[in-house]
């Protein structure tokens, strides 16, 4: 399988990895923002790099696209990838808009190809355990899903720039997405946002927290908190379940399972490795036809959602679904 990668950043030097580690698949060429980088993060791959996306995907010996670039371009390439015969992974979200979205995966049905979404959180040990652990708390009520970074100085790139990586719930999308994997589909949206800027004229803002309540038509409720910049002063990342019979509570990569006849350590498995592991299975999909662990129709369904969350922070009001 040939591959062409759109993008030079962090995301897609692990697939790189990924892809040098699979004798299934050829890195082929590389399309960034900037030529000059693009050639520097090809070479150890032995790929070429190109001018242009557009120019990647006019490419005859490229059979897969992967996109690993700003959230704003996702949708505007998989449908210009599509259209040009290829088959398609993105780094979730699939675009910043609903309508975007829904168009690129019915281009995908129509022209029978591959459209994957990555969602690797849903790989990840931590909630592969959370999601095994479920049935010992009963039916569970509440749950909190709680992720801060501080950043000191933020740094003045496309993840701080809400026309760039969108708004903080659509460009970290797996915040709600393990929440709807977990308890199913959400009745209601209400949500506040606030940003705060190292300057009036700047483009990038240097503090982002937003807060999500979500209520599940199962009845459970939950809470989102994603925040990330310089006037946070300590890094979190805690997920917590309560049920009628125990809770599940997981800070970092320690699990905790607490009932009436006590607490207990949850085995948690690695978070190492889990882009090799998403570019396994779709080469796996490719080749043999092994289903893959998520379709895009659920991630459009999360998308959907984090965008009945931006509404609501704007207009103060909650969000039915």
């Amino acid at each position: 399988m040939r591959v062409g990668l759109i993008g030079t950043g962090h995301a897609a030097k692990l697939r790189a990895d990924a892809l040098q580690g699979e004798p299934r698949a050829d890195l082929v060429v590389v399309a960034g923002q900037d030529l000059e980088r693009a050639q520097a993060f090809s070479q150890p791959y032995g790929a070429i790099a190109c001018d242009s996306w557009q120019d990647l995907i006019a490419r005859s010996d490229v059979d897969l696209v992967m996109i690993a670039t700003i959230n704003r371009d996702h949708g505007a390439i998989a449908q210009a990838a599509l259209n040009a015969g290829k088959h398609v992974v993105v780094e979730y979200p699939l675009a910043l808009d609903v309508a975007e979205a829904e168009a690129a995966i019915a281009l995908a049905k129509a022209k029978q190809k591959l459209l994957h979404v990555e969602h690797i959180e849903l790989l990840g040990g931590v909630h592969q355990a959370l999601k095994a652990s479920l049935p010992l708390i009963g039916d569970p009520f509440f749950a909190r899903y709680v992720t801060l970074k501080p950043e000191r100085p933020a740094p003045e790139r496309w993840s701080y720039n809400l026309q760039e990586f969108g708004f903080p719930l659509v460009g970290a999308l797996s915040r709600l997405h393990r929440l709807i994997d977990l308890f199913g589909e959400v009745a209601s949206v209400t949500c506040q946002a606030q940003f705060s800027h190292s300057s009036l004229s700047s483009l990038y803002y240097s503090t982002c927290l937003c807060t999500a309540h979500l209520r599940f038509k199962s009845g459970l409720l939950a809470e989102v908190t994603y925040g990330k910049g310089e006037a946070l002063w300590q890094a979190k990342r805690t997920f917590e379940v309560q049920g009628e019979t125990g809770a599940l509570i997981f800070e970092g990569e320690q699990g905790t399972l607490i009932r009436d006849e006590g607490t207990e350590a949850i085995a948690i498995g690695s978070r190492r490795g889990l882009f090799a592991k998403d570019t396994a299975l779709v080469l796996d999909y490719l080749t043999i036809g092994t289903p893959l662990y998520v379709t895009p129709e659920a991630s459009l369904y999360t998308l959907k959602v984090a965008n009945a969350a931006k509404q609501s922070a704007a207009t103060g009001s909650a969000i039915e679904n």
